[in-house]
């Protein structure tokens, strides 16, 4: 019986992206708009896709609606390269990760997905090369809104659609590794496991008082526990 939906983070949580990522994101704004704006500097971590786009734009000389208007271009061009030209290569799975999932792959109880500021095909491409992309039968994006807080919403439909069940509250656990992991959790009174694997320290995310802190995910059985005993 279906107890608790259990929500990944990608970049930091599940897996690092080396720099070829910022590269490409580079490579696709020069291409669309002929300025990377601020992409070789800004801070991505935690933020959605679709955000970044206008945020990395908005100190150039180019309006918000002239960046509407050619978002879906720059978008589809990101997409398409990253796809192209990412190889197995550049992706590293965090500690734990792939035990953590196989562990949950086994249980009927817990219903894992995916909330990711990615977008989804290129989402689905970071989680295709190391293998773990069967892990996640659904999952919200960045194509699914502008704001990490809107996505709960989307995924807790997704896995109704699914399951036929209505997770809310402390069913509702999401994991991730930034302060905005933590916040998106609040915003529907779920459970968050925080872990100190991306670019927040352990003490910075402490001090925005997620459910739960770990150093990584490496101690399956400590995870477990904690997504059935929040």
């Amino acid at each position: 019986m279906l107890k608790k939906l259990v929500l990944f983070d990608i970049d930091g949580t599940l897996l690092k992206v080396g720099c070829i990522n910022r590269q490409i994101l580079i490579d696709a704004l020069k291409e669309i708009f002929g300025t990377e704006g601020s992409a070789g500097s800004h801070d991505f971590s935690g933020k959605m896709d679709s955000a970044i786009i206008y945020d990395v734009l908005s100190g150039t000389d180019l309006e918000r609606y002239q960046i509407a208007e050619k978002f879906d271009a720059v978008k589809q061009s990101y997409i398409r390269r990253f796809r192209a030209e990412t190889r197995a290569s550049d992706i590293t799975l965090m500690a734990g990760v792939r035990e953590l999932l196989e562990t949950l792959a086994h249980r009927t109880d817990l219903l894992p997905g995916i909330l990711t500021g990615n977008f989804e095909a290129s989402g689905r491409h970071k989680l295709k090369l190391p293998g773990i992309d069967h892990y996640f039968s659904f999952g919200a994006f960045a194509d699914d809104g502008f704001h990490r807080n809107e996505l709960p919403t989307v995924a807790v439909e997704r896995a109704f659609n699914l399951t036929g069940k209505k997770f809310s509250g402390n069913d509702i656990v999401i994991i991730g590794d930034t302060v905005h992991d933590i916040t998106c959790a609040k915003s529907v009174n779920a459970h968050c496991i925080a872990v100190a694997t991306g670019n927040f320290s352990f003490d910075e995310l402490r001090k925005n008082h997620p459910g739960t802190l770990f150093e990584n995910l490496s101690r399956t059985g400590n995870v477990i526990h904690s997504i059935l005993n929040p």
